[in-house]
């Protein structure tokens, strides 16, 4: 389209150049918000233009934009005019200005011009008015706007803020539950290892009766989890020379009875006085713990730390623990006492073997059970009749202890007495039989007797409710002697023990003993049998002439192999040497106590 050129020379050209671009742009449907824009651009450059003095043209067109219409505006100084107009710019000194908006309804631009009458100019003033008007309420609600999304902001905003403090609020109690979580198994785990330790500990000062292994456990129980180092110290063993000095801390808890903790800082522990630190260990914290007992504490038992110092928890747990082991070496220590009573009144019970006659040796071997009291109702005696026979007896009386020990002692007083008469060892044990029923309705008893008498080449056996007997024969052979025996002593029912005799040789071996010595609970008793016959099988006649005593520890060897042991245990050898006869002169005699 043609443009429509204006020159501007004074401030009334540049407002009549203002009205006729406001007029064309409002022609051309240019909204009125962008018609302000436009012409307040205009006015701004065209006042630039006045200011620089010198003359300046306004150039109107419409061309087309992205293939839609748009006026294009082009302010430029009068030198170079042509070129906005079309015609031949003069020399170019400063760049031309120009705009576009779009025109949804374009016109043309002849005719332009804007008279110079006064009310057509008040007519374009207020025009412009009316434009910033409605530019105005424009604004104003986009105001409206921009207020309304700034509180939805601000809200927005605060929402955030609040989500953000809830955010730090739950970190942070997750961090405190995590903490909280962390802490609760690290206690866990501590209580965990507290009861498995207080387990161990019980099962090994409970396990034993030996009041030096109770001791000697201690050290191995408690380092080095629980302490560094650990010293016993019991007072009855402090009067050997040389003892090392106590701290003065164990000094204290053995007087008071109280648990002491020497260092340079509170121990801050439940039940436990603070002292100073040690002269003798300035540097190191103690924990000295008293042995108590009913009557007085035994020792102290003082602790060097481990890595880790010792907790509140820990603390009462060590305490709890000396008790035990108090109480574990006071009851090893009545044990060992009541031990060698026992051993001692068993000692008593037990007789010496008679000198016997010229050609037959005895030797006699008695085991106190591994557990227990060692005190029981196992016996061996042997003793000559009136006429020069000789009695050897092995027995069991039911039961360990007193009791068994006093009981075993009745019978064996009273076989001697039934023997006394020449009686056989069936009538004898028929005797002692009814006697036991009498005298102790519900107590038994086993027994085996071997009777030699002078002059004859056979020997007499009879049993009630025993082991057999093992015979070895001169020439080797070893026969386990499991004729009928007769039932056991004391059990309700009448009964005649018969009596069995062999051929007596040079050389044989018979061997008497109680099941505590052949019975195990892991094999049976049969089995046992046959092992002490083994053992006595691979001596021969020259070795059991010679040392019958040696002979009989060499057979408990393989016996007493294994340490299952839970019962008392006899072994008589009766060894015939010679020419067959038991006249002459004194024999040897034996017994002996195997650990």
């Amino acid at each position: 389209m043609t443009p429509h050129s204006l020159r501007i020379a004074t401030v009334t050209d540049a407002a009549r150049a203002r009205i006729a671009v406001a007029r064309l742009a409002a022609a051309s449907g240019v909204p009125a918000l962008e018609r302000t824009r436009l012409v307040t651009a205009l006015s701004t450059r065209l006042r630039e233009c006045l200011a620089e003095g010198g003359t300046c043209v306004v150039c109107c067109r419409v061309t087309t934009r992205d293939d839609e219409p748009a006026l294009r505006v082009t302010v430029a100084p009068e030198h170079e005019a042509g070129t906005a107009t079309g015609e031949p710019a003069r020399e170019t000194v400063e760049p031309a200005w120009e705009t576009e908006v779009p025109c949804p309804e374009p016109v043309g631009c002849e005719g332009g011009g804007v008279p110079g009458e006064a009310s057509v100019l008040a007519e374009a003033l207020l025009a412009a008015d009316e434009d910033t008007a409605s530019v105005l309420r424009e604004l104003a609600g986009h105001q409206e706007l921009v207020a309304v999304q700034r509180e939805r902001m601000h809200r927005s905003d605060q929402g955030v803020l609040s989500l953000r403090d809830q955010l730090d609020a739950a970190r942070r109690d997750l961090r405190e539950a995590a903490a909280a979580s962390r802490a609760a198994r690290a206690e866990a785990e501590n209580a965990r290892r507290r009861l498995t330790f207080v387990a161990d500990a019980s099962a090994v000062l409970t396990a034993s009766l030996d009041q030096d292994e109770i001791v000697r456990q201690l050290p191995e129980l408690l380092v080095p989890r629980y302490a560094s180092k650990v010293d016993v110290w019991l007072f009855d063993q402090d009067e050997r020379k040389g003892a090392a000095p106590h701290p003065a801390a164990a000094v204290v808890a053995a007087r008071t009875g109280r648990p002491q903790y020497a260092a340079d800082h509170p121990g801050n522990l439940p039940g436990v006085d603070d002292q100073p630190p040690s002269a003798l260990m300035p540097t190191s914290p103690l924990l000295c713990l008293p042995l108590p007992t009913r009557r007085a504490p035994l020792g102290v038992l003082t602790l060097y730390p481990p890595e880790q110092r010792w907790s509140p928890d820990d603390a009462v747990m060590l305490v709890e623990l000396a008790r035990w082991a108090s109480t574990a070496i006071d009851n090893a220590r009545r044990f060992e006492r009541n031990r060698d009573i026992a051993e001692t009144l068993q000692r008593a019970l037990l007789t010496d073997l008679p000198a016997t006659t010229a050609g037959l040796s005895l030797a006699a071997r008695y085991l106190p059970a591994i557990h227990g009291l060692n005190i029981g109702g196992d016996w061996y005696d042997a003793f000559r009749q009136p006429d020069g026979g000789l009695v050897t007896v092995v027995g069991d009386v039911t039961g360990h202890g007193l009791h068994a020990a006093v009981m075993m002692s009745q019978l064996r007083t009273a076989l001697r007495a039934y023997a006394v008469d020449g009686a056989s060892p069936g009538r004898v044990l028929t005797r002692l039989h009814l006697f036991l029923d009498d005298l102790q309705p519900d107590l038994y008893a086993t027994a085996v007797i071997a009777r030699f008498r002078p002059g004859d080449p056979t020997f007499t056996w009879a049993t009630a409710g025993h082991p057999p007997p093992v015979l070895r024969t001169g020439d080797g052979r070893v026969e386990i002697l499991d004729t009928e025996p007769g039932a056991m002593l004391g059990i309700p029912l009448e009964q005649e023990i018969d009596d069995h005799t062999l051929p007596l040789t040079d050389g044989t071996t018979l061997a008497l003993y109680t099941d505590g010595l052949v019975e195990r609970r892991a094999r049976g008793i049969d089995q046992g049998i046959e092992r002490l016959a083994a053992a006595l099988g691979t001596f021969g006649p020259a070795e059991l002439d010679a040392d019958l005593d040696g002979s009989a520890d060499r057979i408990l060897v393989p016996l007493l192999s294994d340490s299952e042991r839970d019962d008392d245990a006899c072994l008589l050898l009766c060894h015939l040497h010679g020419e067959g006869s038991v006249t002459g002169s004194a024999g040897r005699a034996a017994r002996a106590h195997l650990p």
